[in-house]
């Protein structure tokens, strides 16, 4: 069956069509495409799980206020003390503010702080529904007003709308960015792999091809089928597509260069290398996708649009890499791998290559080997404990220090911690009474900071100030215990908010791990059984991918914590983490086990592993370094969250390529042998003993295909 599927090839005018086909749809999709930043949705509301009180309590207040509200938070301080001339210069700006057209409300201050170093100014902002794009030209506009400290008062834009625009910044342009540095880097390591001036630009054309089809149809299930998409999400669809697509060429360009040694027509050589390639590429690929898929079960937003986004741009990464690749190399030919061209009846140059002396060496002590690496790699896994998984501050979410930061600081040194990020309680107003004085008698709440009660229909609204920074431990403690104080008062009464958001986000974060997590596992487990044909060699290479991955996170978490200096992580880190390395890094050992069957079957398991690695060692450790390249690309963003997912993302992947695929799998399938396979009938196939598989049969030169010579 895959052999008549890959024979599409040989027919005269189908690599020609192919290639015209895709020519077409990028022509059509292009402009859709281009649309990707005008759907993302990256207000704080499209993040937040559905089920959380504070996002109902955000419904809730919707009754109050308009859901385009974003209030900034405009901080005056001067060291030593402020000076009339300063308040004088603060009222005057309070009622510039006050003019704007996008005020929605009564603009609140200035309020001096008890010391007589600060004021703030709160300005209620209705940006519209695009506000969250809008607002860095609206703070740079409420900061040009208010001064840029030349006489010694600084001023500084903080609250929600400052925390928005700065984030907005970082965003600004990402889109070109990550493409252009995920594009330079794959070309690069291409170069380096290939060595050749012209080979390298059909996967790096086909992967660009396939990342517009796959934003193309992210921006219509955007706009036609409510798919949730958001800064987070499109930056990651670049650096997968670019990464993993290019994965897939590697492996199938490798076993095409192969092939054409055994075959005079090129398109026999391609339509053999589908033939045997292709089944691996499908399952990694596959394994990819339902796993990105599983994160549908999130309760997080984000968390969940991130799946379907991601699965699409795998699933247009294997058509492309399977049907306009081959049909460039095959309608191009021989002369694209110049220098290097691989001629018809040349001899496998692999058999004595790097790994090919990886694969002897191994052999001799296979058990000694795996025991070792598996306990070194165990010993990197309790770094762990170093990992602080308990979300990020808004001070600590930024590499670097943007005015909202600076501003949110100077207001907890001279405010109560909480100004400027209000908590929001929602009552009915039967209880409105009890509720508000066990709101304000709460020991996290600051005195007399409760706001005289709105309310309208059937609910009550009031607002409170948070003694503690609204993103510190104790704040969220506040928020726990404010909620359980209201419950006697009004079982019925929501507590949001800012804190309340950030709070109920970890919450929701923490459950989706624990939900998410052995959904892939059965995923990855369960697609490993249906290639493999066996039980044992599944789980014994699950097992060894979340050691990888385990090693990858404790070592990171050590390198986090005493090289760079972060305080923490966010609470996705682990989950997303864990999606990329397993996911991705079961596909080195799709690969290699694929091609360990195959031989397999002509050799045995043990020389069939030797054969396996020699073939394979090459292409996927290119594959490697260019995953690895391209995710270390999200290093360079400007936020925490996304320079440490790129190391952690691309320290695995080395690690999992270079040690794990390498070393630790390699010699299991040494020391278990054809057991590997049970129950299937190759289980029961003769093998040779440990000690033999060095034999002459293991040279990977004797490997030939069908319809071509074999070297002796």
């Amino acid at each position: 069956m895959h052999r008549s599927i890959a024979g599409w090839i040989n027919h005269r005018f189908t690599p020609v069509l192919a290639i015209v086909f895709w020519v077409v749809v990028v022509g059509l999709l292009g402009s859709t495409a281009g649309q990707l930043t005008d759907v993302q949705e990256n207000e704080a509301e499209n993040w937040l799980p559905t089920s959380a009180e504070s996002t109902k309590a955000l419904d809730a207040a919707k009754s109050f206020s308009s859901p385009n509200l974003i209030p900034a938070v405009v901080v005056y301080e001067r060291e030593g003390g402020l000076q009339p001339a300063d308040t004088a210069a603060a009222q005057e700006d309070a009622a510039t503010f006050a003019q704007r057209d996008d005020i929605d409300g009564k603009v609140v201050g200035p309020i001096p702080s008890e010391d007589g170093e600060a004021l703030e100014i709160i300005v209620p902002l209705n940006l519209g529904e695009d506000g969250w794009n809008k607002a860095a030209e609206v703070v740079d506009e409420l900061q040009a007003t208010a001064g840029d400290g030349d006489d010694g008062l600084e001023t500084y834009v903080t609250g929600p709308a400052g925390q928005a625009a700065d984030s907005a910044a970082v965003f600004e342009g990402i889109d070109s960015t990550l493409l252009l540095a995920a594009g330079g880097v794959v070309t690069i390591l291409l170069l380096l792999t290939y060595r050749s001036p012209v080979l390298w630009l059909l996967p790096v054309v086909s992967a660009a091809v396939a990342l517009v089809v796959a934003q193309a149809v992210i921006v219509l299930l955007a706009k036609y089928a409510d798919l949730t998409v958001d800064g987070q999400s499109a930056s990651i669809l670049t650096v997968l597509v670019f990464g993993a697509g290019t994965d897939y060429a590697l492996l199938l360009v490798a076993r095409y260069r192969e092939e054409l040694r055994r075959h005079e027509s090129r398109r026999e050589a391609m339509a053999s290398a589908l033939h045997r390639a292709g089944p691996a590429i499908v399952a990694s690929g596959a394994t990819v996708a339902i796993g990105m898929l599983c994160l549908l079960l999130a309760q997080m937003t984000s968390t969940r649009g991130l799946g379907p986004v991601a699965a699409i741009g795998i699933v247009c990464g294997l058509a492309v890499m399977l049907t306009m690749l081959p049909a460039l190399l095959v309608v191009l030919g021989r002369w694209i791998f110049w220098p290097r061209i691989p001629h018809f009846g040349d001899v496998d140059p692999s058999a004595h290559g790097v790994w090919a002396g990886a694969g002897r060496r191994i052999a001799r002590r296979p058990r000694r080997i795996w025991v070792g690496t598996s306990l070194l790699l165990a010993v990197a896994s309790i770094g762990i404990i170093q990992l602080n998984a308990t979300g990020l501050s808004t001070e600590e979410a930024f590499l670097g220090t943007p005015d909202s930061v600076a501003g949110e600081k100077v207001l907890s040194d001279h405010f109560p911690g909480g100004a400027g990020a209000p908590v929001v309680v929602v009552s009915s107003p039967e209880t409105v009474d009890d509720v508000r004085a066990a709101f304000q008698a709460d020991d996290g709440i600051a005195d007399q900071s409760v706001t005289e009660p709105t309310v309208k229909g059937d609910l009550a609204y009031m607002e409170g100030t948070l003694e503690s920074e609204p993103d510190s431990d104790a704040a969220y403690d506040a928020i726990e215990n404010l909620r359980d104080d209201l419950d006697a008062a009004d079982p019925d009464a929501l507590v949001g908010g800012t804190t309340a958001v950030t709070l109920d986000i970890q919450n929701a974060s923490a459950r989706d791990n624990r939900v998410i997590i052995p959904a892939i596992l059965v995923v990855v487990v369960l697609i490993l059984m249906a290639l493999l044909r066996a039980l044992v060699a599944p789980v014994i290479l699950l097992a060894t991918v979340v050691l990888s991955f385990g090693a990858a996170l404790g070592i990171s978490a050590l390198v986090f914590r005493h090289v760079f200096g972060f305080a923490g992580t966010d609470t996705a880190f682990p989950l997303f983490v864990f999606v990329f390395l397993v996911a991705l890094g079961i596909d080195y050992n799709i690969f290699l086990m694929t091609r360990v069957r195959e031989e397999a079957h002509r050799v045995g398991t043990r020389r069939g592993a030797l054969i396996g690695l020699a073939a394979t060692g090459a292409v996927i450790t290119s594959a490697g370094l260019v995953l690895a390249g391209t995710f270390s690309v999200l290093a360079t963003l400007p936020l925490v969250f996304f320079a440490q997912m790129g190391f952690t993302v691309a320290f695995g992947v080395l690690l999992d390529t270079l040690v794990v695929r390498s070393v630790l799998v390699t010699a299991l399938n040494l020391d278990v042998g054809r057991h590997m396979w049970w129950p299937s009938a190759l289980a029961r196939q003769e093998d040779v003993a440990g000690e033999d598989a060095l034999g002459p049969h293991a040279d990977p030169v004797a490997v030939g295909g069908e319809g071509g010579p074999r070297t002796p």
